[in-house]
């Protein structure tokens, strides 16, 4: 467990480092090496919860590309990570294992972050929600190409995989369950993250820019703006600060839902204060928006998310007990 002075003291290291990184040229191989040498692996192991929240926060507050969604995914289905293991990923808006196994062969399709170039295996989850199972395979029997969509420069590539089935190794179905709510988790840290830095950049702007004499800071319009943006994230936050304290598949999944929501609200309010410049490209903020977009597909987007959990409470005919109040 870690206190609260290590705690700040770390997430100061994280984010600094990460930051630095982020700045250089020469894409995600800085983040990820820069993140190996402050012990990524180790934090995991040792105290998932921090290592969810500090670094992948730390991620979006800098607009970060690093594949350690990997690391996350493999730990939780009980595969140890390396950095030449990469994780197939569900396809953008689902959630379900993105391969089957059919008549002996095996076929997947779905996402993977960029360490699917670099990597020499690939980590394939297979099966439904009563059966599953895990099979590596080496990556030169996957088909990658590229993902252009809303950011490219997120490094994401499409993956197919069609081949006679290996011996696979079942894991009990609640493994995937808990990979997608680990997974959930650190996606909504990283969209917290993003909004944050959405946030400081608009605040920014209206503090420094000049209308009729005055910030346009003491508009009562544009403060509002602000007030609702910060109160999203605020909202945020404190639902990924549930899950983290009740941690289960139903409070990841609205955390997700609500990292979903956020984004957009937050996104919203932070452009209309930044009013023309940002609507451009040439602008920061327009960045941390496309990084928001595609983030909110990984592992379901917001509205299937609570369509999803609405309509199995409906069959259930029951509310769960998420949080201890």
């Amino acid at each position: 467990m870690i206190d609260a002075s290590e705690r700040a003291l770390l997430e100061e290291t994280v984010r600094k480092a990460v930051a630095n990184a982020s700045a250089t040229p020469g894409g995600n191989t800085p983040v990820d090496t820069v993140l190996a040498t402050l012990g990524w692996l180790d934090l995991l192991e040792a105290a998932p919860r921090e290592a969810l929240d500090i670094v992948f926060g730390a991620l979006g507050h800098a607009n970060a590309t690093a594949t350690i969604l990997d690391d996350v995914v493999a730990s939780a289905l009980g595969t140890p990570p390396r950095s030449d293991l990469a994780v197939l990923l569900p396809r953008f808006g689902a959630w379900d294992p993105p391969g089957r196994i059919e008549r002996g062969r095996l076929r997947a399709h779905g996402l993977a972050s960029g360490r699917v170039a670099t990597a020499r295996e690939l980590l394939l989850v297979c099966g439904d929600a009563t059966q599953v199972c895990v099979e590596i395979v080496p990556i030169a029997d996957a088909e990658i190409g590229p993902v252009q969509g809303v950011d490219p420069d997120a490094g994401f590539r499409a993956v197919r995989v069609e081949r006679g089935a290996a011996v696979a190794r079942p894991v009990d179905a609640g493994a995937w369950q808990a990979a997608v709510a680990h997974g959930r988790r650190a996606v909504a840290h990283q969209i917290a993250g993003s909004c944050r830095a959405m946030l400081a950049l608009a605040r920014s702007h209206a503090l420094e820019r000049l209308q009729f004499g005055r910030p346009i800071a003491r508009f009562q319009a544009v403060r509002h703006r602000l007030a609702d943006a910060l109160v999203a994230v605020e909202a945020l936050e404190s639902a990924l600060a549930a899950a983290g304290d009740e941690p289960n598949p139903d409070t990841a999944a609205l955390a997700k839902a609500c990292a979903g929501r956020s984004a957009r609200t937050v996104s919203a309010h932070c452009q209309q204060v930044l009013a023309g410049i940002g609507f451009t490209t040439e602008h920061a903020f327009a960045r941390f928006l496309r990084r928001t977009l595609l983030l909110e597909g990984i592992f379901g987007c917001a509205d299937d998310l609570l369509l999803s959990i609405g309509r199995r409470l409906l069959s259930e005919r029951s509310v769960p007990a998420l949080i201890e109040l």
